[in-house]
């Protein structure tokens, strides 16, 4: 069962997928759509979750469940990949890559490989100073106060010595 994501509880799991492009309006439109009519039917062995997802800067996006009273099962998380993986395709972009790396230049998403962070470092383009998201964050009250860090702060750290 969809329940907007300001109303979720701060306990909620959440998982964080990073696009390679940021989002048209037209397809963000399509995308909160998309995503309210999976999280309305979203469940765990036939009971409804509550369940949630934001769109964050046009580039992101948060899938939550609210695992107080029903934790998400291996089926119900394999049912988000596989809306998301039809979001990917039918949008042309990438979210479920886990090799990524955020970083947050001139308020905007800039989103590169993580074959080419070090490139990136040395041409100053990821500073100790640059602001990164944390993909792993695992709740929302993490969203909500550590999901985006300074690159010294997070494992970029090693290539700043």
């Amino acid at each position: 069962m969809y329940v907007p994501f300001e109303e979720m509880p701060y306990s909620s799991r959440i998982w964080i997928y990073q696009a390679d492009r940021p989002f048209a309006k037209d397809e963000i439109t399509w995308i909160e759509n998309k995503l309210k009519a999976f999280c309305d039917g979203w469940n765990t062995h036939g009971q409804q979750m509550a369940t949630s997802f934001e769109v964050l800067l046009n580039q992101v996006i948060v899938l939550s469940v609210d695992e107080q009273s029903l934790p998400a099962s291996g089926c119900s998380i394999d049912s988000s990949v596989r809306v998301l993986r039809e979001i990917e395709n039918k949008l042309n972009l990438n979210l479920l890559d886990a090799g990524k790396i955020g970083v947050i230049q001139h308020d905007r998403l800039a989103v590169s490989k993580l074959g080419s962070v070090k490139a990136e470092v040395l041409a100053g383009n990821i500073l100790p100073e640059s602001k990164v998201i944390d993909p792993t964050v695992s709740k929302k009250e993490d969203l909500m106060a550590n999901w985006i860090i300074s690159a010294k702060d997070s494992w970029l750290k090693r290539y700043f010595n």
